[in-house]
């Protein structure tokens, strides 16, 4: 098939264009540059984490959600009073929907006191019975001296009883992506079915810590008092390392001593949950060195920001000749220490795109590699909207889409 020189000579330049079109898509802009960092060659392998005798043990960075070590991360055991967390979280993501309030007046029911309260054998607040106490103040009873009484009292006002507040925990578990986790009470104490996971616990973690900073501060409180009766944070790491604020100890016959830590250094911070240990002591310990060895052995690094331009890509028929790429959420990502500089970020993206492109419409992925692996991945998804060209603007495009293909 021949054409004229000018058609010709327009096409080869349509071509040219199309294909630096693909070229600028696969190659995202390069990676920011970090602080001082050990050269790559210098890096020596990560060693393996501390020797841990607990049941189940993970250890999670906050930002990016990986998974830096771990054994027996999906095993559901008992949580003990690790659950609490999940009693926080359900509380103040009712309060963000205004369905509660912090001045609430909170009543220490029969009920709570009877199966929470100083008469059992588990953790107690000693709020007064069949009196009211501000919602806060409860809370605080919960968190920090792990109060069963202060839990169930709180499940009632939220939710009626405690039937409704574990349906509401389940519920949110679901949400945050705890897929082994099964809620019964808002205590952790035993009951048949009530389980969850290393992995779900610092993912509930990681959820509170980043949706609900202020319910997250509770847990820092060194000691917290009500009435006549001061009782301290069962988390000995609070006093033992001043990165450590939070999270939560929890001991059963059953499961052991639990312990889920958070610590920051720097603008990294890390999750650990330790469960089914033999002693508070090795709790503690355990958490202690899972933190020290993480700190010491990686690094979190934001790659891309969300809404910001990362690469772009060639648009057919389109009012615009290009569509801006980015990411949603903000692409973070978690590397063995001094192998920065190893990491390579690339694209797939669909070699041809027809408009209209709605703003926020998934384009592709970005990968970042290490070492041939993926330790990165995020939906790349369009920054503009790419409205339909006029109908000269779509022939035309037409007569050059068909061009490339002969």
């Amino acid at each position: 098939m021949k054409y004229p020189a000018v058609f010709r000579s327009i096409g080869l330049a349509a071509l040219t264009t199309f294909a630096l079109g693909v070229a600028v898509a696969q190659t995202p802009v390069p990676l920011p540059t970090p602080g001082a960092q050990p050269a790559a060659s210098d890096a020596l392998p990560v060693p393996p984490p501390p020797e841990t005798e607990a049941a189940a043990w993970i250890v999670m960075d906050a930002a990016s959600g990986n998974v830096l070590a771990g054994e027996n991360i999906d095993q559901p055991l008992e949580p003990a009073s690790i659950t609490k967390v999940m009693t926080s979280y359900v509380i103040a993501a009712e309060m963000a929907a205004g369905k509660i309030k912090e001045d609430d007046q909170v009543m220490m029911t029969e009920h709570a006191w009877r199966t929470g309260g100083a008469g059992t054998d588990g953790s107690y607040s000693g709020f007064e019975v069949n009196k009211t106490a501000p919602l806060i103040q409860m809370e605080k009873g919960m968190v920090v001296q792990s109060g069963n009484d202060a839990a169930i009292a709180l499940a009632q006002h939220v939710a009626g009883s405690v039937d409704a507040f574990a349906a509401l925990m389940n519920m949110y578990a679901e949400r945050i992506g705890m897929k082994n986790s099964h809620f019964v009470n808002p205590t952790g104490l035993p009951a048949e079915g009530h389980v969850s996971t290393a992995r779900d616990l610092a993912l509930l973690g990681r959820a509170l810590i980043h949706n609900f900073p202020k319910a997250y501060s509770y847990n820092k409180i060194k000691e917290f008092t009500v009435g006549p009766i001061t009782q301290p944070n069962r988390n000995v790491l609070l006093w033992r390392d001043k990165s450590v604020d939070g999270i939560k100890t929890g001991h059963t016959s059953g499961a052991g001593y639990c312990l889920m830590a958070s610590a920051q250094r720097g603008d990294q911070r890390l999750i650990t949950v330790v469960l089914g240990s033999g002693s508070e002591e090795q709790r503690a310990d355990q958490s202690q060195a899972l933190l020290n060895w993480g700190f010491r052995f990686y690094e979190t690094h934001k790659l891309y920001d969300a809404g910001k331009q990362i690469a772009a890509q060639k648009v057919w028929k389109g009012a615009v000749d290009q569509v801006q790429l980015g990411v949603a959420a903000p692409l973070l990502v978690t590397v063995p220490r001094g192998r920065y500089e190893r990491l390579k970020p690339m694209m797939d993206v669909p070699k041809t795109l027809v408009a209209p492109i709605e703003k926020g419409q998934e384009i592709g992925m970005v990968r970042v590699m290490l070492d041939d692996k993926v330790v990165a991945q995020r939906p790349l998804v369009a920054l503009n909207a790419v409205e339909e060209g006029g109908f000269f603007k779509r022939l035309w495009d037409e007569f050059w889409m068909w061009w490339e293909s002969v």
